[in-house]
């Protein structure tokens, strides 16, 4: 489920925050890092139970409507098409989701008012009005309108991003790179008719782990040789965030064999760009690229496996 980017930037979190500290325990920055991890796939489902929570609103409105000393036609004779959408029936289904949620308490029975505020935009949408009024029901047409829910409707909605801020800190920062995860996964529910269970594969918090507790290993000595490597300029003065980068840069060329250096210096660049100054992304590709050429050269860095040979920057 986590992309490598995102376990990286998760690992620069948790190394950044706790070397500021005095003495940092590397148990406790693995522990640390293994929550971050399980809190994204917490957040996965508790943005993907809304679906249903959005049909509960519907229903509401429909009910209420019918109620209506002088309903109009359109009331008297509602359209369920929304209501009876066949991707919430699904989800609706999956024992598995929703023991998973009643387990953490992802629920939305306390922000009703903004799944109302949610489904009054959704409703407004030239997509909604589409959809409503499509001569034909199907299961693709019916994943894809949570497609464009998923697109359009929770990034951007400052009162979501209170709700999730107010029910984890590790939330915000994974908003974007989950509502990816669920358009994805809405596509391959579209042709599979399966929900589709999102998994932390081993191998991967396994790799996140390693460049955290190497990166801690190694962080004094190449803070030195960074220092080494910057002219005319002192290494207190380093932006501490791009000292961080570079040294999981270096310890990422150095450690993991099958990773190219090539990835690994462009993904720090891109890492630079969210955390660093307006500049540390020339900063870093310039530092990183340098050490690990020298390292390459001094045959400290070795690649394995298939056109990892050449392995320098054209940065």
């Amino acid at each position: 489920m986590l992309t490598r980017r995102l376990l990286r930037v998760k690992a620069f979190k948790v190394l950044f925050s706790n070397m500021a500290q005095e003495s940092p325990s590397l148990d406790n920055m693995k522990k640390e890092l293994r929550f971050s991890c399980d809190k994204t796939q917490e957040l996965y489902w508790f943005l993907l139970s809304i679906c249903k929570s959005l049909v509960n609103v519907a229903r509401e409105r429909i009910e209420a409507g019918k109620r209506k000393f002088k309903a109009t036609q359109e009331e008297v004779n509602p359209n369920y098409r929304f209501v009876n959408n066949s991707f919430v029936q699904l989800l609706s289904q999956d024992e598995e989701m929703a023991k998973f949620c009643r387990k953490r308490g992802l629920v939305w029975t306390d922000y009703d008012y903004v799944v109302k505020r949610i489904f009054r935009s959704i409703s407004a949408s030239d997509y909604y009005k589409e959809y409503m009024a499509a001569p034909e029901n199907s299961f693709e047409r019916d994943c894809d309108l949570f497609v464009d829910i998923f697109s359009n409707e929770f990034e951007d909605n400052e009162e979501l991003a209170g709700i999730i801020e107010e029910r984890s800190i590790y939330w915000l920062d994974d908003i974007t790179f989950v509502l990816d995860e669920i358009i994805r996964n809405i596509g391959t529910i579209r042709s599979t008719q399966r929900n589709v269970t999102p998994v932390q594969k081993k191998e991967d918090i396994q790799y996140a782990l390693t460049l955290l507790e190497e990166s801690f290993l190694r962080y004094q000595e190449y803070s030195a040789l960074i220092g080494e490597n910057i002219v005319n300029w002192d290494i207190d003065r380093l932006v501490s965030t791009d000292r961080t980068i570079i040294i999981m840069g270096i310890t990422e060329a150095v450690v993991f064999e099958t990773i190219p250096v090539k990835v690994t210096i462009n993904e720090y660049v891109e890492i630079s760009k969210y955390f660093g100054t307006p500049n540390s992304r020339i900063f870093v590709n310039g530092i990183l690229d340098t050490i690990i050429l020298k390292k390459l050269n001094e045959g400290e860095i070795l690649k394995k496996g298939r056109g990892l040979k050449d392995n320098r920057s054209n940065n």
